[in-house]
């Protein structure tokens, strides 16, 4: 989803806090939020806004913060600059001037709000038209701490006057329940103009960016608050608990839009997705279960407990069962229709799994590609392996794919019985319709429909006497 404007818009998000409460040594805005940094949130939000460009503003850890931003290929143009030292969030955006154009909105974010919306942000952009100064306010229960939104003048006494710090406010002002979130849009040559024109003559001694509401009353420009009752939108982030509350909150809003979807979670409170989810009809999500970057489910699939699945395409009427995990990472998995998986299984990157594929408890499949009705049911490895259609893949048994330097392949045709505790030193192929006897050490390629045994013989000596220990 992208949206248009009459006027370009260029985000700047403040990143630069060190964010004390969170005692880490990362910076707040690299805290993850749903598997995602806070800052990459609020940045994938702007991209959502079909922003121009984007300005961060960095300060503590911007060794660490900007390498992650500046990344080619991102949906965004991003640039950084520096607040060095932090003398508040005047001044921070003051470091941005430079980078803004004059002919745009400038919409002010926080790094540390990842979950804002962007049709929200449209409606702030939308009542700043361009000409105005627009906030984004919230009425909260309790206030303590925030910004409040000083309302008077006018024919109504509704017209917004000032924003008023906390620490800065009266008793009277801190009865105020409408606060400042932090987030506004502003024409970028006003901005200017009134970034210019702030000092630092309060309790903290900072240059409060708020300062420019009073600036624009009495330039007379108009200000306006687009006021939300949602507090996720508007939630920020400076401690361990605060980040758990706000994960378990995201979390529960994801799990509902999945289910009024028609998505059946056994329980909503116990699930996490952590990337992108896409679920066909009458999917069925047992509790404890992750999901990680981009993950498709076909109709009617069912996943066990406690599974962690990440990257890959699962199809209809497959069955994932408890405790199996999944990463797909840069080559992705697939599994095929009605294919059973699990428990206690392992996909790695590059398993492809054909239709009706059985892939039991303790089963690792890596870079292999598994034809229809392939089975490997009980404590065994294929890796870089082609196995055909109807193979039966015994316990124990093993592809040995590595020789220390290089990967190797393995091919099993169709209808190949592999028995238990057998190892196939690859590059090898095993031959169309053939069998390979139980402990045997394969190291050569076999002709189709051959039996293959390669293993020590078997001597029993009778009446044999184990050694005594020595007194």
């Amino acid at each position: 989803m992208s949206m248009s404007h009459p006027f370009p818009v260029d985000v700047v998000v403040m990143a630069a806090g060190k964010g004390t409460r969170m005692k880490s040594r990362w910076p707040k805005v690299l805290q993850r939020l749903a598997g995602v940094p806070l800052v990459q949130h609020v940045l994938n939000t702007a991209a959502q806004l079909n922003a121009r460009s984007a300005v961060v503003i960095t300060g503590h850890g911007a060794d660490q913060v900007e390498p992650l931003l500046l990344v080619p290929g991102q949906a965004l143009a991003v640039r950084c600059v520096r607040q060095e030292p932090q003398l508040g969030t005047g001044h921070a955006v003051q470091q941005a001037v430079p980078a803004l154009a004059d002919d745009g909105v400038v919409v002010i974010l926080s790094g540390d709000v990842p979950l804002t919306q962007a049709d929200t942000l449209q409606a702030l952009i939308a009542q700043c038209g361009g000409q105005h100064l627009a906030l984004l306010t919230i009425d909260f229960a309790d206030p303590t701490g925030y910004g409040r939104i000083v309302r008077g003048g006018g024919g109504d006494g509704q017209k917004v006057q000032a924003i008023v710090e906390h620490k800065d406010a009266t008793d009277a002002q801190r009865q105020i329940q409408e606060v400042y979130s932090g987030i506004m849009a502003v024409p970028a040559k006003r901005l200017k103009n009134w970034l210019g024109r702030i000092d630092n003559q309060n309790v903290q001694g900072e240059y409060y960016l708020t300062d420019v509401v009073k600036l624009a009353v009495a330039d007379g420009v108009s200000v306006v608050a687009h006021k939300i009752d949602d507090p996720l939108q508007v939630a920020g982030i400076n401690s361990p608990v605060q980040l758990a509350e706000l994960e378990r909150a995201h979390q529960l809003r994801q799990a509902h839009r999945l289910m009024e979807q028609g998505v059946r979670l056994k329980d909503p409170a116990r699930f996490d997705l952590r990337g992108q989810l896409d679920c066909a009809q009458d999917v069925e999500i047992d509790v404890n279960c992750i999901f990680e970057g981009r993950v498709e489910l076909g109709e009617g699939v069912k996943i066990g407990a406690n599974c962690v699945i990440a990257n890959c395409a699962i199809a209809a009427g497959a069955v994932i069962h408890p405790f199996t995990h999944i990463d797909g990472e840069k080559l992705g998995v697939s599994v095929g229709e009605g294919a059973l998986v699990g428990p206690f299984a392992r996909l790695r990157p590059g398993a492809q799994l054909g239709a009706e594929v059985h892939i039991g408890n303790f089963v690792e499949v890596k870079n292999s590609t598994l034809a229809k009705g392939a089975k490997a049911n009980h404590l065994a490895y294929l890796g870089d392996a082609t196995v055909g259609e109807r193979v039966n893949y015994g316990a124990g048994s093993i592809t040995a794919n590595y020789d220390g330097a290089n990967k190797h392949q393995t091919i099993i045709e169709a209808d190949v019985h592999i028995g238990s505790n057998c190892v196939l030193v690859a590059p090898v192929t095993i031959g169309a319709g053939g069998t390979v006897g139980g402990g045997s050490t394969i190291t050569k390629s076999t002709e189709p429909s051959a039996l293959s045994v390669a293993r020590g013989k078997q001597i029993s000596i009778a009446n044999w006497a184990r050694p005594n220990k020595k007194k």
